[in-house]
C-alpha cells in the first residue's frame, strides 16, 4: 500500500478505537446503573441501603486507586498541600458524597427510565449554577433553551405512571449537588491549574466521601442493618458491582482522553435511550407516550445545547489559531526587518 493507503488505515484504526471506547463506556455505565437498581430495589435483590452501597464503592475505589498510584505506580500522583486538600478537595468530596447518596436512593422509589429522563436536567443545573458563580455568562437564547429542556422533563414527569414525589426530590437533589460539584471543580481546582484524572480523583476524593457518608450511615442505616441479622455480605454481588463502578471511572478517562467531552455527551444520550428501552422491555417498567414526548423535547434541547457548546469551542479555537498566526507573522516580519538593517549596516561599512 502507498502512503495514502497507510493514512486511510490509520484513520480507520482511530475511528474503530473511538467507537470501542464509546461502546465500553456505554456498556459499563449501563451495567452500573442497572446493577445498582437491582441491588437497591425491594422487588429485586432487596437491599435498600444506598449509603452503605456508596460507602462500599468508595472504599473499593480508594483502595484500588491507592494501589495503582502508590504500589504499581501506573499513574503519577498530583502534588497537593494539606491546605489545598482541605480548601478544594474536601468541599468537592462533600458534594460528591451527597450526589451519590441521593442518586442511589432514588433507585428505590423510581424506575430506571424515569431517572434517566430527570437526568436530562443536568445541563440546566450546571448552566444555572455556573451563572450564579459567574463561570457562565447569562444569555437569553441559552436560558430559553434551558427552559425548553425543563418543560420537556416536566411533561415527562406528568406522564410518569409510577410518580413518587420523594423519589423525584431525591433525584433532583442529586442533580443539583452533582452540577454544583462540576462548577466547584472549575472554581477550586481547574482555575488553580490542578487537573485530576479519574484515578487521582478517586485517590483524593473517595476517602473524603467515605468519611462524609459515615456520619449519616451511623444514624440512618447502621441501626436497621443491626436489626437485619439475617443479612450476610455477598462478596460476589458487591465485589463485581464495585469493580464495575471502578471500571466505569477508567472508561471515562479513556473516553474523554482519547476522544472528547462532547463525544461522551453524545454517548450519554445513546446510553439513556438504551436504558429507557431496557427498563421498558426487560424490567417491565411502564413508559407512557407522554413520557417519551416530554423526554424527546428535553433531548432536542440538550442536543442543541451540546451543538452550541461545540460551535463556541470551534470559534474559540479558530480565534486562538488566528492570534497565533498573527503573532508568528509579526515575529517573522521583525526578523526580516532586522536582517535588512544588518545587511544595510554591513554595506555601509
Amino acid at each position: 500500500m502507498g502512503k495514502g493507503g497507510s493514512l486511510s488505515d490509520g484513520v480507520i484504526k482511530k475511528i474503530l478505537l473511538s467507537y470501542t471506547y464509546v461502546a465500553i463506556w456505554i456498556f459499563l455505565s449501563f451495567t452500573v446503573i442497572v446493577y445498582n437498581k437491582y441491588i437497591l430495589d425491594k422487588k429485586m435483590y432487596n437491599w435498600p441501603f444506598p449509603i452503605s452501597l456508596t460507602m462500599i464503592h468508595m472504599s473499593f475505589c480508594a483502595t484500588l486507586a491507592f494501589l495503582l498510584i502508590k504500589v504499581f505506580k501506573v499513574v503519577e500522583p498530583v502534588s497537593m498541600s494539606r491546605e489545598l486538600y482541605l480548601s478544594s478537595v474536601v468541599p468537592i468530596g462533600a458534594l460528591y458524597s451527597l450526589s451519590l447518596w441521593l442518586s442511589n436512593s432514588a433507585y428505590i422509589y423510581l424506575s430506571v427510565s424515569f431517572i434517566q429522563m430527570l437526568k436530562a436536567l443536568m445541563p440546566v443545573a450546571v448552566y444555572s449554577i455556573g451563572v450564579v458563580f459567574k463561570k457562565e455568562g447569562f444569555k437569553t437564547d441559552t436560558m430559553a433553551n434551558m427552559l425548553s429542556i425543563s418543560l420537556g422533563v416536566a411533561i415527562a414527569a406528568y406522564g410518569e405512571a409510577k410518580f413518587d414525589t420523594w423519589g423525584v426530590m431525591l433525584q433532583l437533589g442529586a442533580v443539583a449537588f452533582e452540577a454544583t460539584r462540576l462548577v466547584m471543580i472549575q472554581i477550586l481546582l481547574t482555575s488553580k491549574g490542578i487537573t485530576l484524572n479519574p484515578i487521582t480523583s478517586l485517590y483524593y476524593v473517595a476517602p473524603c466521601c467515605f468519611v462524609f457518608l459515615l456520619v449519616p450511615w451511623i444514624f440512618v442505616e447502621l441501626p436497621v442493618l443491626k436489626e437485619t441479622s439475617s443479612f450476610h455480605f455477598d462478596f460476589v454481588i458487591f465485589g463485581t458491582n464495585s469493580l464495575c463502578a471502578f471500571a466505569l471511572n477508567l472508561a471515562v478517562f479513556l473516553l474523554v482522553g482519547k476522544t472528547s467531552a462532547l463525544t461522551m455527551n453524545v454517548a450519554g444520550v445513546v446510553k439513556d435511550w438504551l436504558l429507557i428501552a431496557f427498563s421498558w422491555s426487560v424490567i417491565k417498567d411502564t413508559v407512557t407516550p407522554i413520557n417519551l414526548f416530554g423526554y424527546g423535547l428535553a433531548f432536542l434541547g440538550v442536543a442543541y445545547y451540546n451543538h452550541s457548546k461545540l460551535q463556541a469551542l470551534k470559534a474559540k479555537e479558530a480565534q486562538k489559531k488566528a492570534a497565533q498566526a498573527d503573532e508568528e507573522g509579526g515575529r517573522l516580519l521583525e526578523e526580516r526587518e532586522s536582517e535588512g538593517t544588518d545587511k544595510k549596516s554591513e554595506s555601509q561599512n
